[in-house]
Parts: structure tokens; sequence; C-alpha cells
């Protein structure tokens, strides 16, 4: 069985091309980069290796590589396309060209991207095509030639919905039913761990996220809210304990590998964004308060960002030098001033402005 992918660069061959040459599947990649694929075909290879040594290196092989220009019309079912979100209406015209109107494909965005099925799915213009969505997790990065390094990240998570009943035969891609609510799980337990780690990082002068990530202090705080956190999801969504605990475990595993370099002031950028109501810290807070869970981590966590500063944030200079902390915290936040997490919030944010963690 074959698979076309669409996009041939560091997610489309590092992460997704290794999916499918973990099930054993033929690849045809389609890529705009006449060069990348001159270089595909020639060197008929190219080589995975992983973050750490956490596994051995991976060989893909059994693809073949084309341009725009060499494809008259795709025979597989299943696509996969992997270039950037400005790109996908340019990907959906080619596409509309080159599908055939008697038979029904399945397509699947895998790049991170605003509503990136429905960009696409409107640029194909065609009812025989369904097209879903992905969330990608894995962190790829080009090495020497076409060979990558890659965090060993075994999934792809796709809105199951929008497949319409159609289940992909690589082991890799797991389609979710809700995927709305699967988002929301990835913010709250990614998104929020990172919000921890460059927040409490900042505070406690680091600028290298790895090393942030590591702090025996952090850790311990990182591992209290997951606990929280796993709990809280399981009880909203209904997600399995144990499926939910690998999930965060993941993620842990991604922030706390010192090979993947990484910044405390990339991940803490633009806080005033992340402090929404509905947003990494607040958002989950709030679930876990609804639950009886622990809250305590987050409200440093938030706490921390209102303490924030570093060059670059002109937004948010600009936000804190017009209102203060509480303000910020209930208008930005959502967090009424009544609301119990919001003097525990409060009572950090003075103590760290004149002591840190």
């Amino acid at each position: 069985m074959s698979i076309t992918v669409i996009g041939a660069g560091k997610t489309g061959r590092g992460f997704i091309g290794r999916l499918l040459a973990e099930s054993e599947k033929e690849i045809r990649f389609i890529d705009r980069d006449a060069a990348l694929v001159a270089e595909l075909n020639a060197k008929k290879q190219f080589r995975i290796s992983f973050f750490g040594g956490k596994r051995a290196d991976f060989a893909v092989g059994n693809y073949t590589a084309r341009t725009w220009d060499n494809v008259q019309k795709i025979e597989d079912e299943l696509i996969l396309v992997s270039v950037c979100g400005p790109n996908l209406p340019d990907v959906g015209a080619a596409l509309k060209t080159r599908l055939d109107p008697a038979k029904h494909y399945y397509v699947i965005t895998a790049e991170n991207s605003s509503k990136p099925a429905k960009v696409l799915k409107e640029a194909i213009g065609m009812e025989n095509v369904s097209v879903s969505e992905s969330t990608v997790f894995c962190t790829t990065i080009e090495k020497d030639g076409l060979n990558i390094s890659s965090e060993n990240y075994p999934y792809l998570q796709c809105d199951a919905d929008l497949l319409e009943g159609y289940t992909p035969d690589v082991k890799g891609i797991r389609p979710v039913g809700e995927f709305g609510n699967f988002l929301t799980r990835k913010l709250f337990t990614y998104n929020a761990a990172s919000c921890v780690i460059a927040y409490l990082g900042w505070l406690r002068g680091y600028t290298d996220y790895g090393e942030a990530a590591n702090d025996p202090e952090i850790l311990e705080l990182l591992d209290r809210n997951y606990a929280a956190t796993n709990k809280a999801l399981c009880k909203e969504f209904g997600y399995e304990e144990k499926d939910q605990a690998e999930f965060a475990a993941l993620s842990k595993v991604k922030f706390t590998d010192r090979t993947i370099v990484d910044t405390v002031a990339r991940n803490a950028r633009e806080p005033q964004r992340k402090l929404g109501a509905n947003e990494r810290v607040i958002g989950p807070m709030l679930l876990l308060h609804r639950y009886g869970e622990d809250t305590s981590v987050l409200e440093m966590t938030a706490a921390a960002m209102l303490c924030y500063d570093n060059d670059g944030e002109d937004k948010w200079r600009a936000i804190k030098a017009e209102k203060d902390a509480a303000t910020i915290l209930t208008e930005i936040g959502g967090v009424p001033a009544d609301h119990p997490c919001f003097a525990r919030i409060m009572a950090h944010y003075k103590a760290f402005s004149k002591d840190k963690f």
C-alpha cells in the first residue's frame, strides 16, 4: 500500500515519513522544491537519529519523490499534507486538478496552523474528499543533507469525525473523536507544563529551557501539576487514566530533553496572550479548582507571568505600565477578585516581586 505525502520537509519526511516507514508503507513524496526532490531520488534513503540516543537510527528508503509538474493523477486514497498553513490554498488547487472525481480520498493535514482542514477542504472544493487535521507534537530538526534529528514521538493524533469513519492503516496515526476536546487536553497538559517551566524557570534565572526543565524544584512542581491535571482531565472528558498518564509523560520527556535546544524566552513570549481566560494557565487552573484538585502550581505560574519581563515584550510592558497586576489578572485572565485562586495568585505575585522563587 502506498501513501502520498505532500511536503518533504523536516516534518514530512522526518516524522510523517518515519511513521509510514514504521508501518512498512511505500511513500510517494510530492514537493515543490525540485532540488530536494532530485536529492531524495538520487540518495534513495535518509536516516533519522533520535535526540539523546533514545533509540537506534532509523532508515527511510521505500519512497519516490516528484514535483507537482510530474504528477498527473494521485491514486492513493490516503494523502498526508505537511506544508505551512499559508501554502494550503496552493496545495488544494493542485490537488483539485489531480484527484479522480469518481474516487473517495482521505486527506490529513500534518502541520500546526489555524483551521487547516477547513482551509484545505475549501481550496480543494470536491465532495469526494474528506479532509481531517492533526496536531504535531514531534520536534524534528534538519541535520546533514536529507537526514533528520527527531524526538521519538510515536503518534499523529487526528480528527476522527472529519475522516467520516475511515481508519488509516498506519499504526502511528490515531484518529481521535471530539477533537476539540483533544486540543483542550493538549493545551492543558503540554502548553500548561511548558508555562510552568518557562515562567518559573525565568524567576530562577534560567535562559536555557532544558536546564530550567531539569531544575529539581521545578521538576517537583511539574510532577505535582501533572498529577492534578491528569485527574481533572479524566473527570472532565472521560479519558482513561493510563492513556492520560502516557500523554503527560510524553510531554515531560520532550521538555526535559536537554538535546532539544530551546530558550526560556521563546516559550515565555507574549504572556498577555498566554494568560488569557481560556488559555494554558488560567483555563486548566479553573478546571482543577472545579474538580477540587491542587491548583497551587498554576497559581504560582500565573503569578510568575505577572512578574515576567524581557526585552522585546513591548506589548506586555505597555499593558503593565497601564494596569496593575490585579487588574490584569481580572481583565485578561478572567479571574474574579472574589475567586479563591485570585488571592493566592496575588500573594505569590507579591512574594515573587520581592524575593523571586
